[in-house]
This record gives structure tokens, sequence and C-alpha cells, in this order.
């Protein structure tokens, strides 16, 4: 397989969201949005990560540094767009081989298979192929200007003509490269637009005038969705949910009201697990097979054994752990306590500590 370094780009300060915390480390499904995108560049099979953050980011390196130790971290200083953010990973794509990929980081519904679209085009002899979508609303995105299946050039909508702003195709997220292509362009970026800033984009231009190939694919818009404000985040949220439940359903599990049942990025059921309404799910919860868990609750860091019973009105936290058949009823809650095979704990009773109760 081609080697492929994935530059995710994560120095934006996110002012929209109007939030002491940093835009990528709002969650999607119990992780941050930029985990999501690392996770996503990993399954696209990215043997090296590099992580553009702003000067105000530890936060960002921290958490992610902690979910793939691998990654590399670099820092933009000062804000003057996306092609000079890029170029701040220069020690990462100085020596890369194969193919390169740049990706925006605020995307958290990305998916590996969303890479490969542009990837394959690259396997199929292209230099340069970019990610479009077709956005119901285009206001704000990058037009696509194309002529049969060649890119000749991406124009951001402040700088676009009348004509251009009609252009349905846009620029999602993902940006590919044969890696000598991409160090040749990259520093021949100029700043003569509108925002006065380095626009990534502009490198279609370049590789065209160079004589290199230069394509796109196309991604599902739900796919490709960014995250600049509450309101997105919610959607990105609801989108990232009813995925979820589609997954379970078609893999043996049953939902009473799926609408209602909210997973985590890792949440683990088994097949014929039953989910009554209005249950959440943290991370680090797995469930095995047969087990039910009763409306209205909590559950995170637990493991429930086959054929159990949770709820209704129950909360596990942390570390439970309900052996087979075990039955915990209205109001309990449960941390850090082994549960025993058929052990019932009713109603109105809080376990806590690593102890086991039979």
């Amino acid at each position: 397989m081609t080697d492929l370094l994935s530059i995710i780009l994560a120095a934006g300060e996110g002012t929209r969201m109007r939030s002491a915390t940093t835009k990528v480390l709002h969650p999607v499904g119990g992780m941050p949005i930029i985990g999501h995108v690392a996770r996503a560049a990993r399954r696209a099979g990215s043997n090296r990560i590099a992580m553009v953050t702003g000067p105000r980011h530890q936060s960002i390196r921290d958490i992610v540094g902690a979910q793939d130790p691998d990654i590399q971290f670099f820092e933009q200083g000062e804000a003057k767009g996306t092609g000079h953010a890029a170029a701040m990973a220069r020690e990462a794509f100085a020596d890369a081989k194969g193919y390169i990929a740049i990706v925006y980081g605020d995307h958290p519904l990305l998916r590996g298979e969303n890479f490969r679209v542009v990837l394959d085009r690259l396997d199929a002899g292209l230099d340069v192929a970019i990610l479009g979508f077709e956005p119901k609303d285009p206001t704000g995105y990058g037009r696509f200007i194309t002529e049969g299946e060649r890119l000749l050039a991406i124009r951001e909508h402040k700088d676009a003509s009348e004509n251009e702003r009609a252009i349905g195709l846009c620029n999602a997220c993902i940006l590919a490269f044969r890696a000598e292509v991409f160090r040749d362009l990259i520093d021949k970026l100029g700043n003569d637009n509108a925002q006065g800033e380095f626009y990534l984009t502009d490198i279609v231009g370049l590789a065209n005038e160079a004589g290199h190939k230069v394509g796109y694919g196309v991604a599902p818009e739900n796919d490709v969705m960014g995250v600049n404000d509450r309101a997105q985040l919610a959607r990105a949220e609801a989108l990232f949910q009813e995925v979820r439940r589609e997954d379970f359903m078609k893999a043996g599990v049953t939902l009473r009201d799926p609408g209602t049942v909210y997973f985590s990025y890792d949440t683990e059921i088994a097949p014929d697990a039953v989910i009554e309404p209005n249950v959440v799910f943290g991370p680090g919860v797995v469930i095995d097979e047969g087990a039910t868990i009763h409306a209205f609750c909590h559950i995170e860091g637990a493991h429930i054994g086959p054929r159990a019973s949770v709820g209704p009105f129950a909360r596990l936290r942390p570390a439970a752990n309900l052996g087979a058949g075990a039955k915990v009823g209205n109001f309990v809650e449960v941390k850090k306590a082994d549960i025993g095979e058929g052990t019932k704990i009713s109603h109105l009773s809080l376990c806590r500590r690593r102890q086991r109760w039979r």
C-alpha cells in the first residue's frame, strides 16, 4: 500500500462557537471533533499524521496526543491562511513518500472511505485529487471550476464571480497529492485575494499551470459537513446518532424507540440486546448478547453481561461490571463494583468501590 501522510489543519480559533473550549475539542458522539478526523485518517491508511495547531492550542495537543501518540504536532504562529498552515508541517512532508492528504480538522463525520475517493484517483494516475460535494446551499464554499473530469481551479466564495457562485460543486475537506508534486507547489502559493491569505486551494491552479493531472472526487454532503457553531455541532451530533442507530439495528440490536437513544463513538452492543427508550451511553460501554437496558438509564464505562437487566432509571458509572443474568433495578447506581452472575439489586441502592456483590 502506498505511504500516506495526512496533515490535519486545526489552527483556527473557532470564535463562532463562543466557547472557552477550542472548537475542534467539542465532542460528537463522546469524541472530540478532531479525534474523529484523526481516526478517519488512520482508517484510510495513514501511516503518518501531522497536525497543525495554533499557539494557544496546547489542549488539542494534549488530548489528541493521548489518543494517538504517534501524531506529530506543528504550530502556525500567525493566521495567514490554510496554505500557510499546511507549510508549517514542512518537517513532516520534506521526506514524505507516496501521497500527502491535507484535511481540515473540523469535520466530525468524516470517514476513511472519503479519503479513499481521492486517493483512488491518485492510484489511477492523477497527480492531484480534491474531494468535493454538492451542498444544498453552496454559500460560503469554494467552487470547483471544471472541464469534464478535470479540475481547473477552486474559487473561494469571496473571490468568485456571480457565474462562478452559481456552481453547485464545492470544495469539501480533503486535498490529496503525490508527495513530490505537493512539495514543488506549496511554496509557490501567493496571497493576492480578498482575504490577503495563502489559500491552499490555489494549489490547484498552480498544478494545472505546471502540467500536472488534476481531478476530483465527490462525497455525500453529510460525511463532509464542517462544524463552526453550536447549531452545526448539534446537527453533526444528530447525524452521528442516526448512523449509529441504523448500524446497531442492522447488527441485530433492538431499539424500542431509536430516536431517543444516544450512543458514544465506541459503544459495543451484541446481537439480541434490547434497548428501551431514553437511554444515554457515555464512552466505554460494552453490552453482551441478550441484555436488556430499560428506559431512562445512563451508562458509561460499564460492562453488562449476557442476559443482564438494567433499569429503568438506573445509572452505571465507570468500572461497573454486571455478570450474566444480573439485575440492577430502579434508581440503582453502580460504580467500580462487580455485580455477580444472577445477583439482583432491585431498587434504591448505591454500589461503589471495587468489590463483588453476590
